[in-house]
């Protein structure tokens, strides 16, 4: 029996528990005060209560209403509704500590123990007392309900445990309208008063006062602790009680005591730190789990879930004392399993439940076994049980089901077992030795690992995947070596898919985490989850189905997942086939489960560009919602979500993502809003649809962007209409503009004229030889002198002509359709295109055409009277908001010519990928930013070493950006072409790897320059070295072993120094203050000499703690660093003066100041506050240097190498340095 933790809080002592009956929520009342609600589930406070004034001894879940009780050292009693998140009322009458508090399990009542001897019975509706039983004369530390009767037991410092009988108080309150016999709504009294409730037994057998006192929820049975020592069993009827029996073990006072709900087993807990486990039916002690550091004070059990809570000094631990999860095995359509000694099978082809054989005869041991393994060649299982700490059984399957008395049993010790080829198996023992046995349980050859491993789990033929400490490993047991390593957190199943040798994949189960890796133990993707993970099995098509203790969820081979279903229970996947999921629940009962696998079945089509597949589905399927219409939007499927779009705006922003201009326009018109207006140019200017750009700037009314259309596309006829539009809009800066597009000198005079800017007007007629033009200025100009430095001879200049007129859209690359287009009819379902708009000279609409201003072939205006420019062109500042310029009638603007969607049908081109976009799938942080993608390359360093602070690593990153690319220079006024440096790679021919400027020899010469600076006492120098080479580690890529344990050795050498440097130039500093403690300068000085450091610089710094440590008289400390000193063969001077100390301690054995520092005991050092973690204390690390921390440190930034964050070793998969070996 082990203890299986399942959730664990840090706080201040906890003396309450109660769990919730229905939701995974527990309570606990804290010593400060305060009141705390979490979900153990997904280990995550809830909320927090703190109306109490002083400590709260105990608490209690009402079982249906959204109440919970508290009673504390305020006297008081608090109704609390944790929905609202505020206390109803108080409860007021106690005039002492409360202990306990508890609900009826039916009626409206809560009871209470005090430290005033009386035990109250509140009805919680009425908010009144309804009954004081008075009767010890001590302390009452505990009362409880009986979980059926009308009885309470109460137990007392008094030495004593009392059970009432409070049939009278119910019949009391029950109502009028049922009770029938009037004398019994009557009071009832006897010599003494109320008799509501009265003592029916009086248990006296412990010899000091009694801290509990439970009942057995079916039994008529009793039990109590208290503080002999000493847990008692107590036996009742109607008439008497007696003790039955003491439990003997506790070594100091018994804080609670409960009997298991559903087995004879009964709890204890004691202030000697330890939980004992007692079998009832036996009397004796079965199991104990022991705390280092804190006392136990309450136990709780859950009502309905075998789940238990213990609260300590320092928080509480929610626990199970066995697993409950089967052990069972699925192959070709057959779910064996174990179920009440026999193994069992299940057919799920004709969904048929058969027994197999008895695996252990009645009256023997019947273990919990862990694990089970299917040979189908031999029609035998392996068992694995921790039956004498750690067992397995071989079983072969009878073929005659009528003679499994007979079977021939093979047992053996070992942690885990396996079957590896058809006749043999893999057994791990306790010394780490994998041993090779036959059938008959013989061993044949014994393994040597050259790791630390504590579990198998079965690979392919002859090999097996060992768990070791924080990896996978794929062992090879005919070469006897490892093939492969995957870094991982703790795994405790592998499940294997069902697909081909070669394609095989397995799913590592982690305790909230999934690790899909392919044959070769290559990691494929990784999925995190908030809540524990119970079981997974692949189903046909290759898609991983999985479950949480609530939902049931998906996980395709490229890592994207979803919920299927939620899920009543906790359940274990068996087998999937199609639709149905075959699960065992904790009583080994078979579930079917139907569920829609139309979602990941999609998802899996479009992952494998089964587009065929996907068109079906499609059509025969209610897929609709927006979870889906996201999933294409970010997989790169825009065109088929397009389908699934009603909304008009998201139908827009989908077409102009996947280039669909006809249907962007379309919608456009349904939204008639500026931006999407604005939007749509944007895309249309993309694609050279310079005729959808013109409509949109007319509706937009953006007249400057406009006019440089106008401009590019050689468009002169319209720049003039423009030019007479602005002048009637009285714009004078967009006439100005237009005036200089068309090269129009004479209308530029007249616009600096008119807006009185005549030395510009002069000077620009001067400049352009406009001679008449500048003697009708000259004599309004103020300043004569201008007219002199401004006359020069010149020649009026125009704009070219354009070659080419854009009449028509740009040239479109001719592309084939995309595969989804034809079958979902989208082309129909646009309604008219923009080719069917009216266009030509004889229609009307938004692309009207003044035919008051010609203009004949050499683009030249016609002489026109000016009343007739008028007549055409209208203020359009008078136009409606939003309803463009066909709202506006701006017969002004020329119609323009041609269709503007191009015949037939257009997709816009994919581009191809790039030659380097392989390097997006190495596990090697450099060659993500070699491609230029900075947030893949953040989001691999954040998974492998945590790294949240990227600042120190900006120049890494520009450095191999700018050393990946090269620029080659073209034509004149042409940007140069850029191209990405490339090198082969030799592991996989013909794809080509990033070239990383970053070279491990380079990295340990700035290492030795870090050791020299060190020696001279230059710290800032060293230590800006040794931050150098930790923030350039995680961009090297090296090709072999031997390079990645030297990169490791290079992280653990760096750290080391860095943290040594940074704690004695703190100690330097802290010297210079005036007020600096002596005492914790020493320390500082000592915790230097524990860095590993070179012999020699090791040496200075024991000979720096020596002497500061002989200074303050703390003798005994310096000659201890004296005899290290002497360890390292010192130079003869500093030996004899390390000699001298030792002898000064020999004969003045003295320690004039108490340090924080014991050298023989191991210790890390917290890198941020300076103090010593000695070994089995908690701590955590930071996820790249390993710097160890002190808890309450958790997820800040590692103050060593000022990248990563502070965290437990579980959460960062680790650094990869090398592209061949991850």
């Amino acid at each position: 029996m082990n203890m299986l933790t399942k959730f664990e809080t840090k706080s201040n002592r906890v003396k309450g528990l109660s769990f919730h009956p229905t939701r995974p929520w527990i309570l606990s009342s804290l010593h400060s005060g305060s009141i705390q609600l979490w979900d153990y589930r997904i280990k995550t406070l809830l909320d927090k209560f703190d109306e109490h004034d002083g400590p709260v001894r105990s608490l209690c879940f009402h079982m249906t209403q959204p109440l919970f009780v508290s009673g504390g050292d305020d006297y008081k009693i608090k109704v609390w509704n944790y929905k609202s998140r505020r206390c109803l009322f108080n409860l007021v009458g106690h005039l002492d500590y409360i202990r306990t508090v508890q609900f009826h399990h039916e009626n409206p009542w809560i009871l209470s123990s005090s430290d005033d001897q009386t035990i109250r019975v509140w009805n919680w509706q009425s908010r009144s007392c309804i009954s004081v039983l008075t009767g010890h004369n001590h302390y009452v530390m505990c009362a409880s309900f009986h979980p059926k009767e009308d009885l309470v037991v109460s137990a007392s410092l008094d030495q004593t445990v009392r059970v009432w009988d409070i049939s009278g108080l119910r019949k009391k309150n029950l109502s009028p309208m049922v009770v029938n016999d009037e004398s019994l709504r009557l009071p009832q009294n006897d010599l003494f008063g109320n008799t509501d409730a009265v003592v029916k037994f009086v248990l006296e057998g412990h010899d000091r006062g009694v801290n509990w006192a439970a009942f057995n929820p079916s039994l008529p049975l009793i039990i109590s602790g208290a503080d002999d020592r000493q847990v008692k069993l107590w036996r009742m009827n109607e008439t008497k009680a007696w003790e039955v029996d003491t439990l003997r073990g506790h070594l100091n006072n018994v804080s609670c005591t409960i009997f298991h709900p559903r087995q004879e087993i009964i709890l204890s807990n004691s202030e000697d730190k330890t939980i004992r486990v007692w079998d009832m039916s036996k009397r004796i002690a079965i199991q104990a789990f022991r705390r280092e550091h804190d006392r136990f004070w309450i136990l709780a059990a859950h009502p309905e879930v075998n789940l238990f809570a213990a609260g300590h000094d320092s928080g509480f631990t929610v626990f199970k004392l066995e697993r409950e999860r089967p052990a069972y095995v699925s192959h070709n359509g057959q779910i064996l399993y174990v179920k009440d000694r026999y193994l069992r099978s299940f057919d799920t082809a004709a969904n048929r439940d058969s027994s197999l054989m008895l695996i252990r005869r009645s009256g023997t041991t019947n273990p919990n076994f862990r694990t089970l393994s299917f040979n189908p060649a031999e029609k035998s299982v392996l068992l694995c049980s921790d039956l004498e700490s750690a067992s397995y059984e071989y079983v072969p399957i009878p073929s005659d089901t009528r003679n499994s008395e007979n079977v021939d049993f093979k047992r053996g010790y070992g942690v885990s077992a396996v079957f590896v080829a058809r006749n043999r198996f893999a057994v791990l023992d306790k010394t780490h030795q994998i041993h090779i046995k036959n059938l008959k349980n013989e061993l044949l050859k014994k393994l040597t690992l050259d790791t630390t491993a504590d579990a198998l789990f079965p690979a392919h033929t002859g090999c097996v995947i060992i768990r070791s400490e924080d990896k996978m490993i794929l062992y090879d047991l005919q070469q006897h070596k490892a093939i492969a390593e995957l870094a991982t957190p703790p795994i405790k199943f592998a499940v294997w898919s069902n697909t081909g040798d070669k394609e095989s994949m397995v799913a590592l189960i982690g305790k909230d985490v999934i690790v899909i890796a392919n044959r070769k133990l290559e990691h494929q993707c990784t999925i995190h989850e908030a809540i524990r993970i119970k079981s997974g099995h692949w189903d046909e098509s290759g898609v991983f189905i999985y479950n949480t203790l609530n939902h049931l969820k998906y996980c395709l081979p490229n890592g994207d997942n979803g919920i299927i279903r939620t899920l009543d229970i906790p359940l274990y996947i068996a087998s999937v086939k199609g639709n149905k999921i075959y699960c065992l629940d904790r009583e080994c009962k078979i579930r079917i489960l139907a569920v829609d696998t139309t979602e990941y079945q999609f998802k899996l089509a479009l992952f494998q560009q089964k587009y065929n597949l996907v068109l079906k589905m499609v059509r025969d399927s209610n897929l609709i919602g927006q979870a889906i219409i996201s999933y294409l939007q970010k997989k790169g499927f825009p065109k088929v979500a397009l389908h699934f779009v009603k909304d008009s705006r998201l139908r827009f922003s989908l077409a102009l993502e996947c280039g669909n201009l006809e249907v962007a326009l379309e919608c456009a018109k349904e939204i008639d809003k500026e931006d999407c207006w604005n939007r749509l140019a944007t895309e249309a200017l993309r694609q050279g649809n310079h005729q959808m750009v013109e409509m949109s700037y007319q509706r937009t009314r953006n007249f400057e962007r406009l006019s440089f259309l106008y401009l590019i596309t050689g468009n002169t006829r319209n720049l003039r209409k423009m030019q007479q539009i602005a002048e009637k809009r009285d714009d004078i800066l967009s006439r100005f503009h237009n005036a200089l597009y068309t090269g129009d000198v004479f209308d530029r005079v007249r616009i600096l004229e008119a807006s009185g800017q005549i030395p510009l007007a002069y000077a620009t007629a001067v400049n352009h030889g406009l001679e008449e033009a500048a003697r009708d200025l000259l004599p309004r100009l103020k300043d004569g002198s201008l007219a002199e430095s401004l006359y020069k001879p010149g020649s009026l200049l125009f704009p070219p002509i354009p070659v080419l007129r854009g009449k028509d859209n740009w040239p479109l690359l001719a592309t084939s359709k995309s595969a989804f287009e034809p079958a979902f009819g989208l082309a129909a379902e646009l309604g008219p295109k923009v080719e069917d708009e009216p266009l030509d000279d004889s229609q009307a609409g938004g692309w009207s055409v003044d035919n008051d201003i010609a203009v004949d072939e050499d683009n030249e205006l016609e002489d026109r009277a000016e009343h007739d420019i008028n007549a055409d062109v209208v203020d359009i500042g008078e136009g409606e908001e939003g309803s463009g310029w066909d709202d506006m009638m701006l017969e002004g603007l020329p119609t323009t010519t041609g269709p503007i969607a191009g015949e037939g049908y257009y997709v816009p081109p994919v581009p191809a990928p790039s030659s380097t976009i392989h390097w997006l799938q190495s596990k090697c942080a450099a060659d993500h930013i070699a491609h230029g993608s900075y947030e893949t390359a953040m989001q691999l360093l954040n998974q492998q070493i945590g790294a949240v602070n990227f600042a120190p690593l900006k120049p890494f990153f520009l450095l191999l950006q700018y050393s990946s690319r090269v620029l080659v220079s073209g034509l004149n006024g042409v940007p140069p072409l850029s191209y990405t440096v490339q090198a082969p790679n030799p592991t996989e021919g013909a794809k080509s790897v990033a070239v990383v400027p970053l070279r491990l020899a380079a990295l340990i010469e700035r290492l030795n320059l870090a050791y020299t600076a060190t020696t001279a006492g230059k710290f800032q120098e060293a230590l800006s070295h040794f931050l150098y080479i930790l923030h350039a580690v995680p961009f090297l890529v090296v090709d072999s072993r031997q390079d990645v344990t030297k990169v490791k050795e290079l992280i653990g050498l760096c750290r080391e120094y860095t943290l040594g440097l940074k704690l004695e130039l703190f100690r330097k500093e802290m010297s210079t203050q005036k007020n600096a403690d002596p005492v914790r300068l020493v320390e500082l000085a000592c915790y230097f000499t524990h860095c590993k450091l070179q012999p020699l610089h090791l040496s200075l710094s024991i000979r720096s703690a020596m002497n500061a440590a002989f200074k303050i008289r703390n003798y005994l400390t310096a000659a201890g660093l004296a005899r290290r000193l002497l360890e390292l063969s010192p130079k003869y001077d500093v030996a004899t003066q390390a000699k001298k100390v030792v002898k000064v301690a020999e004969t003045t054995p003295e320690e004039a100041n108490k340090l924080q520092y014991d050298h023989r005991n191991p210790f890390s050092l917290c890198a941020i506050s300076y103090v010593p973690i000695y070994q089995g204390s908690p701590s955590l690390v930071c996820g790249y240097c390993s710097s160890t921390y002190l808890p309450e440190h958790r997820g800040k930034t590692c103050t060593v190498c000022q990248v990563s964050a502070i965290g437990a070793a579980s959460d960062f998969s680790g650094l990869v340095a090398t592209r061949s070996l991850h």
